[in-house]
């Protein structure tokens, strides 16, 4: 992958403070171990299990504005109002567009290679200066690595974003490696909600996606951060999310996973200011043979915070699933109220579910709890569905889309609570 990493760097036509920054990640990926199982955050994924040298970074070459991918069409057709739309192909940024009442009012959403022209100093806070877990070292400087893709949405103060930042992510081949970026960043009193949705064909062979996302929000905003990954089965796809809360913001992080061969997701929350409110929802649904990784980390540094975790996940034939939760709470951030749920719905004897919820917590007047619960569906709802007459798959996926009802509903901005919806019922076929 080194001489890999020196052609796509010749490619390329950037800024030389991103290059520099690609450069210094490549270093230090160099020098880094993979993780191995004997680490506790990858005892149930096996890294060794995916041969990273056999992917190829896509070329950064422009491709033409109006290129859309037929399904990025066919959602863009049925969805509703949008505050801003940005699509990549194959790790490229091909089109970005904003509503132009939002541009005058100071909203910018572009591309990173853009931003890190008129945002250098955001982009290297936010970004850049960021410092990965021991856990998270090895793919984050891969991902920073080979960076193509991502966008910049930045919020002016007390500005409001009536309806979702739509961002597509595609990839359309086997042997790829994709490194994508997102970076939400709203001022005081700004609010937005992003729909991330991540898409590919079946594909033939493997393909590699790495994805960060950033969210701040400062005093008094509120963000809706959603990814929505519906890849095919070759891909394999990790994501690092990173969200911190200033002085009474209220960031909600939602993460679903549907597709992909392998999907792994980090997501941190920080809570930095009193009064600040993190909530953070997923849901995931896997057959065949997926395999779906979850890690969270809930990290109260400031008094008088909330943060409310509900992951919930369903399993059928021989996938499996991994959620590690863990609520932080430093010393000093009294009066912290704090819980984490993990749900888990078996829906066959060869799917398996693992659930790892953790407290660590250094104050003293605090309020937190956990829990998971992993069992199997109830045949006595599934007998009462069937004797109305539906087959046992059909009631199978009734249940399900029941069971995601709970979190579903948590979701504030309808716009992004129907697309959600729409996308679990293509999946389970309801």
């Amino acid at each position: 992958m080194a001489t890999d990493f020196i052609s796509f760097a010749r490619e390329l036509s950037e800024p030389e403070a991103l290059t520099a920054e690609r450069t210094r990640a490549w270093k230090r990926y160099s020098d880094v171990p993979f993780p191995t199982k004997r680490s506790e955050e990858w005892r149930y994924t096996d890294l060794a299990e995916v041969d990273f040298g056999a992917f190829s970074a896509v070329s950064p070459a422009a491709l033409p504005d109006d290129d859309l991918p037929t399904e990025v069409r066919r959602v863009l057709a049925r969805s509703g109002e949008r505050s801003g739309i940005v699509v990549q192909r194959d790790g490229r940024v091909v089109h970005v567009e904003l509503d132009e009442k939002l541009a005058e009012a100071g909203v910018v959403l572009c591309s990173l290679a853009e931003a890190i022209d008129s945002h250098e100093e955001l982009l290297q806070r936010a970004l850049f200066s960021t410092t990965p877990t021991e856990a998270e070292e090895k793919l984050w400087t891969l991902h920073l690595a080979f960076l193509t893709g991502g966008y910049l949405l930045y919020v002016p103060k007390d500005v409001e974003l009536g309806a979702p930042v739509h961002c597509f992510r595609t990839i359309e081949g086997p042997g790829t490696l994709t490194a994508t970026h997102s970076l939400v960043y709203a001022e005081t009193g700004g609010r937005a909600a992003v729909i991330d949705e991540f898409l590919s064909p079946e594909l033939d062979g493997e393909s590699l996606s790495l994805h960060g996302a950033t969210v701040h929000g400062d005093a008094s905003s509120s963000v809706e951060y959603v990814a929505l990954q519906r890849f095919g089965r070759g891909v394999k796809h990790f994501s690092t999310q990173r969200v911190a809360a200033q002085r009474d913001a209220r960031l909600v992080t939602f993460n679903v996973a549907l597709g992909g061969a392998l999907s792994r997701c980090e997501v941190s929350s920080r809570l930095l200011g009193p009064g600040s409110d993190s909530e953070m929802l997923a849901l995931w649904f896997g057959d065949g043979d997926q395999h779906f990784d979850h890690h969270t980390l809930q990290h109260h540094a400031a008094p008088n915070a909330r943060s409310d975790l509900l992951f919930k996940g369903a399993l059928t034939d021989e996938a499996s699933s991994v959620f590690r939760g863990v609520i932080r709470v430093d010393v000093g951030a009294q009066l912290t109220d704090a819980y984490q749920t993990n749900r888990n719905l078996l829906l066959s004897e060869g799917s398996n579910a693992t659930a790892l919820p953790n407290l660590e917590i250094e104050a003293d007047d605090v309020r937190c709890s956990h829990g998971a619960t992993i069992g199997q569906v109830e045949e006595g709802q599934m007998f009462y569905l069937m004797s109305r007459g539906l087959t046992r798959r059909q009631a199978e996926r009734l249940l399900v889309f029941g069971f995601f009802d709970e979190v579903l509903e948590r979701l504030p901005m309808e716009g992004v609570r129907a697309r959600v919806r729409e996308t679990i019922e293509e999946k389970i076929g309801l």
